[in-house]
């Protein structure tokens, strides 16, 4: 494996509220959306955070036989889909979950056409789509901060040729 490197904001070694199950998350360092009200400001700046391997998240995951998945947050995992793609890959033959959130809509994922974007996308599990709008916060919505943003079942969606969210 290239150990390629990945530019981060930190991580949580063990969630229970990023996504279902124990989760290792991943906070990836850099984000265009600016959302105002955003929880992670602080993972905006592209030239901040640190660079790490793969292989060291990959040995971190693997190292927790409680983690049942791994979470992509932000930042925005979809600006360094490359790195992702190739950890995910592993993950996923590890049996992990993957869920991913994105500032990006599904659609706009979609149209990017970028071959490694959709290589990531595709691996994911599920997908928490579009940008934090403060003015649909809402803190009953499980794993969303704001009622635009949609739980998206990226498997069935990439059969069905439609978005099919999760209730």
């Amino acid at each position: 494996m290239e150990d390629l490197k990945l530019r981060i904001a930190g991580v949580i070694d063990e969630s229970i509220v990023d996504g279902p199950g124990i989760r290792f998350v991943i906070f990836t360092q850099g984000c265009p959306h600016h959302c105002p009200g955003c929880h992670n400001p602080q993972t905006h700046d592209f030239a901040s955070g640190q660079l790490v391997p793969i292989s060291k998240l990959l040995s971190d995951v693997q190292a927790d036989p409680l983690i049942s998945g791994v979470t992509l947050s932000g930042g925005e995992p979809f600006c360094q889909p490359e790195p992702l793609a190739e950890l995910v890959r592993i993950l996923k033959q590890g049996g992990k979950n993957i869920m991913a959130y994105s500032g990006y809509t599904w659609e706009q994922l979609l149209d990017m056409d970028n071959p490694a974007v959709f290589s990531l996308l595709k691996q994911c599990d599920v997908l928490v789509d579009g940008p934090f709008v403060e003015a649909q916060r809402d803190l009953s919505l499980q794993f969303r901060g704001s009622r635009n943003q949609r739980l998206i079942d990226v498997q069935k969606s990439l059969a069905a040729g439609e978005v099919i969210t999760i209730s």
